[in-house]
């Protein structure tokens, strides 16, 4: 069974980072892609960050040059660096996982199939 655990939320002024870790753990199965999602109160959950099992990342246009994907693959956590925190970054973020190649870029949230359970992020002007 896939599991996992974010951590690493908060609450933080504008101009602020906070860096998100996903701690995975993944038994057998061998994920082709990870990613981070958010989801703000009455819009959809969106895809902001990819990382493939090659090296491969992609970002949504609204957090590129901000945020920044990465892995450690000793620990197996996934981590998301955020810096230049606004407002309109506040959401639940979540950690993603996909046992299937994907389509290149920031896929819909249905392609994933391994969810953390959230964690929460809020930014203050």
């Amino acid at each position: 069974e896939v599991q996992m655990v974010e951590s690493g939320g908060g609450s933080v002024q504008a101009g602020g980072s906070l860096r998100l870790s996903c701690a995975m753990s993944t038994g057998p199965v061998k994920l082709y892609a990870m990613g981070w999602f958010r989801r703000s109160p009455g819009k959809e959950r969106e895809g902001v960050a990819r990382l493939d099992s090659d090296g491969v990342t992609a970002y949504a246009d609204s957090v590129k040059g901000r945020f920044t994907i990465s892995k450690d693959n000793d620990k197996n956590i996934l981590y998301l660096q955020m810096n230049g925190l606004q407002p309109g970054d506040s959401a639940m973020y979540y950690c993603a996982g996909a046992h299937n190649p994907l389509l290149p870029g920031i896929v819909d949230d249905l392609w994933y199939h391994h969810w953390g359970q959230g964690i929460q992020v809020t930014v203050s002007a």
